[in-house]
């Protein structure tokens, strides 16, 4: 799935706009929803993010792959920016702990991500993008 300019520079820019992606997983003590900064569109068919915490995300994520993404910005859609305020994008995760594309992911953070305490010891995480729709069941332009 090809992602617009618009929903690629949104959801680059969403920590910064205090618009924070967030992170839905599940695992054996139930769901989790973690804000994630560094959240990015990696390619047409990836987001990815760096995962520095290591904590009830990265446990869920190693028992149970599966992952929703939520962007929200209601301003964007008051702006006319956005058809819809709230972007899903659901899919599939991977754990990158070392290799190219645990690097790959890294060299994409922006500078607060990749001198944050911890950073350096961070897991890149890949998501395979199955489905992504807002929040009506519009495919994300």
């Amino acid at each position: 799935m090809a992602f617009s300019e618009k929903v690629r520079n949104l959801v680059k820019d969403a920590w910064d706009d205090g618009y924070v992606c967030l992170l839905a997983s599940t695992g054996p003590d139930g769901p989790n929803v973690s804000p994630k900064g560094s959240m990015m569109i990696f390619d047409d068919h990836h987001l990815a993010y760096w995962e520095r915490s290591k904590k009830k995300a990265f446990e869920n994520l190693k028992a149970d792959d599966r992952v929703c993404v939520v962007y929200s910005n209601m301003q964007a859609q008051r702006d006319g920016r956005l058809a819809s305020g709230i972007l899903r994008f659901y899919g599939r995760a991977e754990l990158h702990e070392k290799g190219p594309v645990r690097d790959a992911i890294f060299a994409r953070l922006n500078n607060r991500e990749q001198t944050h305490d911890g950073a350096d010891e961070g897991v890149g995480v890949l998501i395979r993008v199955e489905r992504a729709a807002d929040v009506r069941g519009k495919p994300i332009e």
